[in-house]
């Protein structure tokens, strides 16, 4: 970890892709895989996650292509398969062969991905406030996408992540904006989805069968009051995945794991250490 900045952890040339990722823990190997917000970073969005649980796991969380400090050419193909090339290889980077996969919102998809195509890495499976199977656009996610940088514009997002609106600092807007203005951030990020955006969550979604072969234990966690993905994703999945069950927190927004951090943290170490994995 860089001792001027926290979100520059380590890195790893992974194809095109000059990944930065954080490493922390010992014990069993966590892959923490987040969002797609103007301005995220794995650190941005697993810091409490990092710090209140590597005394019980090895936590690992990179930057996804294009987001944080994951460097990619100008020309990169944004897409799920190449991002799940990025992930893949950096398991076989670092010797991993088998992971419990941690995925929040798009990073959610992602998680699946690895389930679906390699399901032989993934141990145990969670998903938070998770895009993966169809719905429809919500606002709130449209204005995630179609973020246009300034501070306002930030405030707003900010409001429309968390429920508790208290925790919207002025601190706050002002670092995630500057995050989203670093220099190239947001040229990738607005080629990622641009309008119309309906067809970047069917991009995202996969199949029904698919995710009903899904075999992993898996944890579903859900904000009830989420204005970015609807509650209804995760009771779709708790439908399709055989093996899942589902928490939803009340008064909670997109943040499960910033707004009820400790309980969340309780929650996912007492699955991740729990019995009945897939062989």
């Amino acid at each position: 970890m860089s001792a001027d900045n926290p979100e520059i952890g380590h890195q790893l040339r992974i194809g095109d892709v000059e990944t930065n990722f954080h490493d922390r823990g010992t014990g069993a190997p966590v892959l923490l895989l987040h969002g797609s917000g103007p301005g995220v970073s794995a650190w941005a969005n697993w810091r409490l996650v990092i710090e209140g649980l590597a005394p019980h796991f090895r936590l690992l969380a990179p930057d996804l292509a294009g987001f944080g400090y994951s460097a990619v050419p100008a020309d990169y193909p944004f897409s799920r398969e190449a991002w799940l090339a990025q992930l893949v290889g950096f398991l076989d980077a670092l010797g991993l062969d088998r992971v419990d996969v941690v995925g929040n919102s798009f990073g959610g998809s992602m998680a699946l991905a690895m389930a679906i195509e390699h399901p032989e890495r993934v141990r145990r499976l969670v998903l938070m406030g998770s895009v993966g199977v169809p719905f429809e656009l919500t606002p709130g996610l449209d204005a995630v996408w179609g973020y246009t940088p300034s501070l306002d514009g930030m405030r707003e997002l900010m409001g429309i992540f968390a429920y508790d609106q208290s925790r919207i600092t002025e601190e706050l807007v002002a670092l995630r904006h500057a995050a989203s203005t670093r220099p190239g951030i947001h040229e990738a990020y607005a080629r990622m989805f641009p309008a119309p955006r309906q067809r970047w969550v069917d991009a995202m979604a996969h199949e029904e069968t698919a995710v009903r072969g899904i075999r992993q234990p898996t944890l579903l966690i859900h904000g009830r009051d989420d204005r970015v993905i609807p509650l209804e994703t995760s009771l779709t999945m708790l439908h399709w995945i055989d093996n899942a069950q589902l928490h939803v927190f009340g008064r909670c927004g997109h943040w499960t794991q910033i707004e009820h951090a400790a309980a969340f943290q309780r929650l996912l170490r007492d699955f991740l250490v729990s019995g009945d994995a897939a062989g």
